[in-house]
């Protein structure tokens, strides 16, 4: 039992099935067969991996229960390939859809919490939209895709988004789907999801912290919380090493920084979740600093290590108490402001 924690999870999921959002779509959009361009893999298996069916809060709530987890912070399942929707109407349409469900969910429990989706196709519309989420929905962040899109998420066009949630004093969550449809690397080249998976959460973090960093919005927002999440973090110390190597050789090509990139990501600023039995995470704690880790249990996908993973990461005997509680709990606090 992990007796006197907290335990936040910084990343969990809900299944916003088609079905699900379009009672909350516009009228002229509720006919269409499909929301999204999805995939075809087989995920979890035939059904033996993950939940995939999880509509109920109910079955939810208790399988919290069982993971030990006091609050979860849901991010969208389907909505992860908004980076792949092309028309832009359609896809402020379908962000403000999704953040009225799950608003409406969150409302069933003082345990859920969620953050919004919106569309990277008209960054004015999105900046309506986040302030609508967090001030009326009551939403705790914002998640944009970290692939999909074709966007480097540190480009100029990104500016007052970031503006708005340094003012909100809401986080800005960077997230993949791990499948295909990345900017970052071409999974197309696989023909197995293993590969595909393997590569579609990592890539699409090192590309859009690059874009970001480089780009100066930790410099320009300088109360701005940004988090990366579902790949792991034991990419963060070699990443921040090449991106400092870069700099040192053509820092004219990122003149907005006023320190070097790993400066920047060991700020306090930029959290990355982690997973419970990575054996690198005394060496990212080392680089990144103890206060930027999270717990995420990933629930109810089929790579969620269901129902031990928060149980794993407390029991282990190379972390410091105090540095599990902060990873279990505290940290998501922080970045959340919950």
């Amino acid at each position: 039992m992990i007796a006197g924690t907290t335990i936040i999870d910084a990343d969990g999921h809900i299944m916003d099935w088609d079905d699900l959002v379009r009672p909350y779509m516009l009228e002229q959009y509720r006919r269409r067969p499909l929301f999204y361009p999805l995939e075809n893999w087989d995920r979890d298996l035939g059904g033996t991996l993950g939940k995939h069916g999880l509509r109920d809060v109910d079955t939810r709530l208790a399988d919290m229960d069982v993971q030990q987890i006091d609050v979860s912070v849901l991010y969208p399942t389907v909505g992860l390939m908004l980076g792949r929707v092309r028309e832009p109407e359609f896809a402020a349409a379908l962000c403000r859809a999704y953040n009225d469900f799950v608003a409406d969910v969150c409302r069933q429990s003082s345990r859920l919490k969620a953050v919004a989706m919106v569309s990277l196709q008209n960054i004015p519309a999105a900046v309506g939209e986040l302030r609508r989420a967090v001030q009326e929905l009551g939403l705790v962040g914002v998640t944009l895709p970290a692939h999909g899109h074709g966007k480097n998420l540190g480009s100029p066009e990104f500016h007052p988004l970031y503006a708005e949630a340094e003012k909100l004093g809401c986080p800005v969550a960077i997230h993949a789907n791990g499948g295909v449809g990345g900017a970052d690397v071409d999974a197309q080249a696989f023909d197995q999801f293993i590969c595909v998976h393997t590569v579609g959460h990592p890539f699409p973090q090192m590309f859009q912290l690059t874009g970001i960093v480089f780009g100066g919005i930790p410099e320009l927002f300088p109360q701005l919380r940004l988090a990366f999440l579902e790949a792991g973090a034991g990419w963060v110390p070699y990443w921040m090493d090449r991106m400092d190597r870069e700099y040192k050789l053509r820092a004219v090509e990122a003149p907005l920084l006023r320190a070097k990139p790993s400066e920047y990501i060991r700020s306090g600023r930029l959290y990355f979740s982690c997973e419970a039995d990575e054996t690198t995470l005394p060496t990212v704690i080392q680089a990144v600093g103890e206060d930027v880790l999270l717990y995420a249990s990933d629930y109810p996908h089929w790579d969620m290590d269901y129902p031990d993973s928060a149980t794993e990461l407390w029991e282990r005997n190379d972390l410091s108490s105090q540095v599990r509680r902060k990873v279990l709990g505290e940290n998501a606090r922080g970045l959340y402001r919950l």
